[in-house]
């Protein structure tokens, strides 16, 4: 590839629901440009930019993939996205290097919660967005049915630029809306014929919805609309550039991917309609205060890490989108997000999974780093000496959790190990090692993000491990006050063992153990105070009722009794032990439950199906408000832990993937007597 310029690149995020055939619009992109040669296929696992092992076995795209290549004298950056649910975080890396987004809609299925949440999505991130109806070679493809669902569902911005022309079920050729011509496919030499009759009434319709688009751009298009005038085509051209970014316009094209029919048109679509990165870029500098870089190739360099890939044979690589400035081959670096300085080394481009060697990377350009030391996915890169740090990539947060059982013992430290260098890469999962249950709980982002997470362990870094349920971090607690005696006593010949205390226990308000001495007298000495609160602090760790930590549990030391010789540290440690266990028989233990604040936005229509929900698990509906997508609602309830293991699935299938959620810790409360009862039973029956 030869040097190109800041304004003559484009950087396109491709988006859509699973299966809609984005892949293989890139690879029909790829290939006619020449940068691929051949037609690879998601079927046959012979794409260049699903070349995942898992990815190949699944046929569905897990990560998000760059690949550039040059048309005319552009050159395009296509990052390549999955459409499953589970893998949201690799679609917010891609969007955020992006500068404009094509979706892919599939003439077969229409608009699909996948499209709904593309649409949202580059709306927030303030993409310009083309649209492509694939699949139109299929049998029960309906483009009038998707365009009507895409008017219906985002406003009468949709602007098709192109009506596909089928016969007898096949593809045959389009016509442009622009200048009213129409053509039969022919390679590259495409034949003009006349507007099939059959098509004049969607034609019409298509053309007076693309001139009401351009005539909202201005008030002097919209004078000239409404006097009954024609626009001419230079008029439409430049008022649908505008639409376009302002994101009052959205073209829809339309073809085949798999025939590589109709593709062509999006290149010069992204190169007319969608911005180049020049302009000014905002971050921060060293004091937190606001600085703004020009996007130009002579700017002080800086550039953000938008994606991690760790390969344990090629090592650490960093995809960055270079913002400002130049950047060459073993250039000092400086991480501002965590003061540290780097080296870059060599730089590439990738091509899937091809790394091709380049002498330069320039604003707006995006490439690879590798073994960067520090650096890891949102961070910035920049010069010391002008320091600058974007804001960091937000991505949603983990909402299924697992705990982790390696297949073979010992194999702990190389599985957590390996979670840390897949961390890198997969910022949208987290581990935990949790003492009071003694699991390694993993949280994602669904059933097959972990199933993939746990696959790549495997392939990448040879641990097998297994999956099962995470067990609920009960507590344990008592509900009235009792005194009760700790008396330990062990003469066997020579130096014996002696240590006698009376302790009140009773509910406290510290969350773990308040300890409290009010000993007259001397019944007890003040040096053994130390072991009597150290032998508690051991007990509450483990609780009597199913073996749960001990929480507000305040204990005062009252009386006691010592033997001269015979008493020591470990003694009265022995002696509180025995007055902790005849004690919490004593003073009504209960369980403790974890509460938890659940917020799920969902749109309107499933509020009746979510309230009845949340109360088959046992959970308190606190209230409602609007949410900030229109006709969505954000319901907020307190609902037990226990409850929600399978909540992330279950909310996917009640609102057919349109709603999500947060859950956080927010209290422990008394368990009702059914689940205490289930919970110590599991319990006695486990250290059987």
């Amino acid at each position: 590839m030869g040097k190109t310029s800041t304004n003559n690149i484009r950087n396109v995020v491709l988006l859509s629901h699973s299966h809609a055939g984005k892949t293989s619009l890139a690879e029909a992109l790829l290939y006619g440009a020449g940068a691929s040669d051949r037609l690879g296929k998601v079927a046959d696992g012979t794409t260049l930019l699903d070349f995942d092992p898992e990815e190949i076995k699944r046929q569905i795209t897990i990560n998000t993939v760059t690949s550039p290549y040059i048309y005319k004298d552009y050159k395009i950056n296509l990052i390549d996205t999955p459409g499953y649910f589970d893998f949201a975080g690799e679609v917010f890396e891609g969007i955020s290097a992006a500068d404009g987004a094509l979706i892919v809609i599939s003439a077969n299925s229409g608009v699909s919660v996948g499209t709904e949440l593309s649409f949202e999505r580059a709306k927030a991130a303030n993409l310009p967005i083309i649209v492509f109806i694939n699949k139109m070679d299929d049998e029960n493809a309906d483009y009038h049915k998707v365009i009507e669902e895409l008017k219906d569902k985002f406003g009468h911005g949709i602007a098709p630029f192109r009506v596909p022309i089928r016969e007898s079920g096949h593809l045959t050729g389009y016509v442009n809306i622009i200048t009213m011509k129409a053509y039969k496919y022919g390679g590259n030499d495409d034949t003009e014929i006349s507007i099939p009759d059959f098509l004049a009434d969607e034609v019409a319709s298509c053309r007076d919805a693309l001139c009401e688009a351009v005539a909202e751009t201005s008030e002097e298009l919209m004078e000239k609309y409404f006097a009954g005038e024609e626009f001419n085509e230079e008029e439409m051209r430049g008022a649908l550039k505008t639409g376009v970014k302002d994101g009052s316009v959205v073209p829809v094209y339309s073809g085949s991917a798999l025939t590589n029919t109709g593709v062509r048109f999006l290149s010069n679509a992204f190169v007319n309609y969608f911005p180049s990165p020049a302009g000014k870029v905002s971050g921060t500098n060293k004091s937190g205060s606001p600085i703004e870089f020009d996007v130009s190739e002579n700017a002080p360099f800086s550039a953000q890490v938008f994606k991690t890939i760790a390969d344990p044979y090629v090592g650490k690589m960093s995809l960055i989108r270079v913002y400002s400035g130049t950047l060459t081959p073993d250039a000092s670096l400086y991480n501002s997000t965590r003061d540290a300085n780097e080296k870059a080394g060599k730089l590439y481009t990738l091509l899937g999974k091809k790394q091709i060697e380049v002498s330069s990377l320039i604003a707006g350009d995006i490439g690879v780093l590798n073994k960067l030391s520090v650096t890891t996915t949102g961070d910035t890169l920049c010069t010391a000496a002008n320091s600058i740090k974007y804001e960091a990539i937000k991505f949603d947060r983990p909402v299924l959790q697992m705990a982790i059982v390696p297949k073979s013992k010992g194999d702990d430290e190389k599985v957590s190990s390996g979670l840390r260098r897949l961390m890198e890469e997969d910022p949208t999962f987290t581990i935990e090692n949790r003492s009071e249950t003694h699991q390694m709980v993993i949280s994602g982002m669904g059933d097959q993000h972990l199933d993939i997470i746990i696959s790549k362990l495997k392939a990448k870094f040879g641990v097998d491990v297994t999956l099962i349920p995470a067990k609920v971090p009960y507590r344990e607690t008592i509900r009235k006050k009792v005194k009760v005696q700790g008396r330990h006593k062990k003469q066997s010949g020579g130096h014996g063992q002696f240590g006698d205390v009376w302790i009140e226990f009773e509910p406290g308000e510290a969350e773990g153990l308040n300890f409290e001495e009010k000993v007259f007298g001397g019944a007890v000495p003040k040096n053994f105070f130390p072991a009597v609160e150290k032998g508690l602090q051991e007990c509450i760790l483990e609780g009597i009722l199913a073996g749960y930590p001990v929480v507000h549990l305040k204990a005062t030391l009252v009386d006691g009794s010592y033997h001269p010789v015979d008493s020591s540290e470990m003694s009265f440690k022995m002696a509180a032990t025995i007055a902790y266990k005849e004690g919490m028989k004593l003073a009504s233990p209960v369980l403790l439950e974890p509460i938890g604040r659940l917020n799920v936005t969902i749109p309107d229509q499933y509020l009746g199906d979510v309230f009845g929900d949340v109360n088959k698990r046992r959970g308190r509906v606190i209230g409602t408000n609007p949410a900030e997508s229109k006709g969505k609602t954000v319901v907020e309830a307190d609902v037990p832990m226990s409850e929600m293991s399978s909540y992330a699935t279950d909310l996917r299938s009640m609102t057919q993937a349109r709603g999500y959620f947060t859950f956080d810790f927010l209290c422990y409360e008394q368990a009702p007597d059914t689940v205490a009862q289930k919970v110590i039973a599991e319990s006695k029956a486990a250290q059987q």
